[in-house]
């Protein structure tokens, strides 16, 4: 077993698609750990897979991952059996541009796509990244401007310890997501994009989110939900309404008992 899922993937293989869940900087597989019941109770045939990154959670001992082409090498490599079944990629900020490079990666060497990429919160790879978040500022302001987009509560942002054990692995993950192309460069994916935006994102507005259709060679459909950088904690229950209602373009329903 790969230590990029939890030791329970091999549990409800049955299910018709797998949802690999990949998560945003600073965050971890926790973050979806309620999505399978939640999922269930909207009747998707669907096996909820969190992957388990490097360097956050239970796996806090190894080392982190600050180039995104190494990471997205080890996750084709680790992943390379699991994402033979059918499968769909959901990954919020951080993890929606992983998940996008992965996808180009695996379309690159003829692997198995997945029926369908899911991205929410993150600009489209030719749009220029903002300073909003930097990884090179300093641990308090890093901290107060990730506070301020709802990434973490301001008390904890004003303890100083919590922001030297935490604001590495913040960093380190931003620092994935520097990367852009110039718009000639383009390769679209020959996969279905579905885009979730936050209305009032003021890291990723929804214009950037809708740059994405420029890498959609399948069509692509564009979500605006409430909320904003982490509408994904704040309207969870609608994004995932919302997010079965994709699934169950790709998945078999549940059999009926």
């Amino acid at each position: 077993m790969t230590p990029y899922l939890t030791p329970a993937a091999g549990e409800r293989s049955s299910a018709g698609l797998d949802l690999f869940c990949l998560p945003c900087a600073g965050g971890g597989a926790s973050a979806y750990e309620r999505w399978q019941e939640r999922l269930d109770a909207h009747g998707v045939g669907v096996r909820v897979l969190p992957v388990r990154l490097p360097g956050r959670e239970e796996r806090a001992h190894e080392p982190r991952f600050t180039r995104l082409a190494d990471l997205v090498a080890e996750l084709d490599e680790q992943l390379d059996e699991a994402l033979s079944r059918p499968h769909v990629l959901y990954g919020h900020s951080m993890g929606a541009f992983v998940a996008h490079a992965l996808t180009l990666a695996r379309q690159r060497r003829g692997a198995a796509p997945p029926r369908a990429l899911v991205l929410s919160s993150h600009r489209a790879p030719h749009v220029r990244p903002t300073r909003i978040l930097d990884p090179d500022a300093d641990d308090e302001t890093l901290a107060d401007a990730l506070a301020e987009l709802g990434g973490i509560p301001r008390e904890l942002a004003r303890r100083r310890r919590f922001r030297a054990a935490y604001m590495p692995l913040v960093r380190d993950d931003l620092r994935l997501c520097t990367g852009w192309v110039e718009p000639a460069d383009i390769e679209p994916l020959a996969v279905p994009l579905h885009l979730f935006a936050g209305a009032d994102d003021h890291l990723v507005p929804v214009p950037a989110m809708a740059a994405w259709r420029d890498h959609a060679g399948r069509g692509s459909e564009l979500r605006v939900l409430p909320g904003g950088h982490f509408f994904v904690r704040t309207h969870t229950e609608r994004l995932l309404r919302e997010l079965a209602a994709v699934v169950a373009r790709y998945a078999p329903p549940l059999p009926v008992v």
